[in-house]
Order: structure tokens, then sequence, then C-alpha cells
């Protein structure tokens, strides 16, 4: 159950946190990408369902980076 909700969780807050630390979110998108794949390799992720919902979480952190890319333009005009 742990992986699970981790892989729901966690990569939508890494792609947050590496947009917001690069100012780009495509950026973010791909480090968080690149350590996902990196923990598949070492084994930690191992299912199917798990890297499913890993990568429905970093499509959900991709579009809210945008939202937020988005209203932080808005709020500096």
């Amino acid at each position: 159950m742990v992986p699970i909700v981790s892989a729901l969780i966690l990569p939508c807050l890494l792609v947050l946190l590496f947009t917001r630390v690069t100012y780009n979110r495509v950026i973010g998108l791909i480090l968080t990408v690149a350590l996902i794949a990196a923990s598949v390799y070492r084994g930690y992720a191992h299912t199917w369902p798990v890297m499913i919902i890993d990568a429905f979480s970093l499509t959900a952190g991709f579009w809210l980076a945008a939202v937020m890319n988005k209203r932080a333009a808005v709020k500096e005009s």
C-alpha cells in the first residue's frame, strides 16, 4: 500500500518542487522522470500499476505546474 500512495503523491510534488526551483516546468518534468527512471532501474517500482500511477501523478504535477506558473505571471502584472 505504501508504494501506491507514494507513487500517487511524490512525483506530483517533485515536479512542482523542481518547477519552482528551476522556473521551468519542462525541466522539472525531465528531472522527475529521471528520478523515477533511476528508481525503476534500482527495483523500487517494479510493478506496472505503480509505474502507471507514477505516470498519472507526473501528468497531474505537470498540469499543476502550468497553473502555478500562470497564476504567478498574473500576480506579477
